[in-house]
């Protein structure tokens, strides 16, 4: 009897779990399904569709709602961040690769849960004449604080706190890409950012339509933010205003922070003795953990042509924390008139940026269809789907991108070279699959046979159009 009645419990159980999955599951993977529908007839290479200036700079924003954006999941958008000037505090819903095209700055990522003790710095003032001296220095305890230059790729998973300043003389120009469609985020194919200062004013919002750059303590009484933290009244209406100069601000003063290899440096000058008692002795955690590397390192490229440029590529065994967040990236640089090898991806979307130069982009569909042939130039953007066919051939000035990819170990299959699927298939069966001689099989197998990804020009090259 006993085992009966714990059955039927059982069942019940089992019954129940079934009609909630049944009723919540399309619910929160609805926009997952959405993106797998589209068949992408015609692709094309977009400039930002929106354009924003604030005080300290300029956001562009590309449109998530574009189609082949939708298919693939994905958003963009680029920061222009002027000297001596903020990029005020905000989180994402998605997980966000970013790449430093110019300049350089302080980047600060507050990660979710950890503890200010995970890295404890000194902060002062610094003089106008001289950033490296430090003087009147008084304690302060906070997350890491980067330093970023060209070439870095930043990894800030999703609901992660970001700011970046620019301390130097020249723009710093941060393109990012977010994976809307990532498994972090349940909520929708839109971008939604959470800003925690700042915010357009409610006029200017009227005129300019920019509902979605509001501060988020906006949405609360300010009662219940002197309460909830202790404050007075005059400080909670503060941490509400929105600023005129938007969500890019002029600082009053120059800033600097205490990086990390700046701590390193006074504590290699401490006896054996105090710098053990500072260590806080965790092992590498999420808290801790490597974010940051940079793309530009020749040394470090995966592929590399003496003769027709590199690819450096940043996946999970470079970057471990990728591991966890689906994402990776390359950044490649043909020489002029150098090709990258028809492939496609059998992993991922990719997003790809043009940083320098140009090239002559083509891609084709599953029905043999071409939906991309453009010559692609500085500040486009595109995206490639995955199992598309796509091909590259640079122009007289050489090609230079970043791709964003929606996998952390991406892979992708080559139709020429040595590493090529014909090479693989018998001499007898390409034959017959083509209708051709078995001297003209053996070409299809041992062409472009010393190379692998990346293609020198060569003497058939027609002329760039």
């Amino acid at each position: 009897m006993a085992t009966k009645v714990v059955l039927g419990i059982l069942l019940c159980l089992f019954a129940f779990e079934s009609v909630v999955s049944t009723h919540h599951a399309p619910e929160r993977h609805w926009f997952r399904e959405e993106a797998q529908q589209y068949r992408l007839d015609r692709i094309q290479a977009r400039p930002p569709s929106r354009r924003i200036e604030w005080e300290g700079g300029i956001t562009e924003v590309w449109d998530e709602a574009n189609e082949e954006f939708q298919c693939a999941g994905v958003a963009a958008f680029r920061n222009i961040i002027r000297p001596n000037s903020l990029s005020l505090p905000k989180f994402h819903s998605s997980p966000m690769l970013a790449y430093i095209e110019r300049g350089e700055g302080f980047l600060g990522l507050n990660f979710p849960g950890c503890n200010v003790e995970e890295y404890e710095a000194q902060s002062a003032q610094l003089s106008r004449s001289s950033r490296r001296i430090r003087v009147d220095k008084e304690e302060d305890k906070h997350q890491k604080v980067r330093r970023v230059r060209r070439g870095d790729m930043i990894v800030i998973p999703a609901g992660t706190v970001q700011w970046c300043y620019n301390d130097c003389g020249q723009d710093l120009v941060v393109v990012a890409f977010m994976d809307l469609n990532n498994d972090d985020n349940q909520l929708d194919l839109r971008v939604r950012s959470s800003y925690l200062a700042g915010g357009v004013p409610r006029e200017a919002r009227r005129v300019s339509k920019s509902d979605d750059f509001v501060n988020i303590f906006n949405g609360f009484n300010k009662e219940f933010l002197e309460e909830a933290y202790n404050i007075p009244s005059d400080l909670a209406r503060k941490m509400q205003e929105e600023r005129s100069g938007g969500l890019i601000v002029k600082c009053d003063e120059e800033m600097s922070f205490m990086t990390p290899e700046e701590e390193e440096e006074e504590l290699s000058a401490l006896p054996f003795s105090r710098r053990e008692e500072d260590s806080n002795g965790l092992e590498e955690t999420i808290c801790t953990a490597r974010v940051q590397h940079n793309m530009n390192t020749q040394r470090e490229a995966d592929v590399y042509s003496r003769e027709a440029g590199r690819v450096n590529i940043l996946n999970q065994l470079k970057l471990p924390i990728l591991r966890f967040m689906g994402m990776s990236a390359e950044k490649g640089h043909l020489f002029p008139n150098a090709q990258y090898n028809l492939h496609w991806s059998m992993t991922d979307h990719r997003l790809a940026y043009v940083i320098e130069g140009e090239a002559e982009i083509e891609i084709a569909n599953d029905y043999g269809n071409q939906v991309f042939k453009e010559r692609v130039s500085r500040g486009s953007m595109f995206v490639i789907p995955q199992f598309y066919p796509s091909f590259a051939r640079a122009g007289p000035r050489g090609f230079e991108w970043i791709t964003f990819k929606t996998s952390n170990q991406p892979m992708k299959s080559t139709v020429a070279g040595y590493t090529s699927f014909f090479r693989a298939l018998p001499l007898q069966l390409l034959e017959q699959s083509f209708q051709i001689t078995a001297a003209e099989a053996q070409q299809l197998k041992q062409t472009r046979s010393q190379h692998t990804f990346l293609f020198p020009p060569s003497t058939s090259t027609r002329r760039f159009p």
